[in-house]
């Protein structure tokens, strides 16, 4: 499934934002078997698993309600999976979503610890 050009254009906008308050970017559009996960990011001593919504405006709803229970889950797991590849299971982690409302003026809404892990 491809990703919209302006979907793509929001990813870019969170990388920029990610790298100026020092996050190391590891992985942009991370895939594996089970699913995506748009950005993969080191801050300080978490690896970051971030999701990016990016909408012109709100007339579909707040960007941040698509992330349901179920993509949490599908998320949860893609993480998982990274880690256990990279030999990462003994890092701290969190999962992190960016929204990202407008055209030209647009505002950038990060959340950390966005949805809990502990069935993870």
């Amino acid at each position: 499934m491809r990703k919209d050009i302006y979907g793509k254009a929001g990813e870019a906008l969170a990388t920029s934002y990610l790298k100026k308050k020092k996050y190391k970017i590891l992985e942009l559009n991370y895939r594996n078997q089970i699913g995506e996960i748009d950005i993969i990011a080191k801050d300080k001593k978490y690896i970051v698993f971030i999701e990016v919504k990016a909408r012109k405006s709100r007339a579909f709803g707040d960007p941040l309600e698509v992330i349901n229970l179920e993509k949490q889950h599908k998320i949860k797991q893609v993480a998982q999976l990274y880690l256990l590849q990279n030999k990462l299971t003994d890092k701290e982690y969190r999962f992190d979503v960016i929204s990202i409302l407008g055209n030209d003026d647009y505002e950038i809404n990060h959340i950390e610890n966005a949805f809990d892990f502990s069935e993870f």
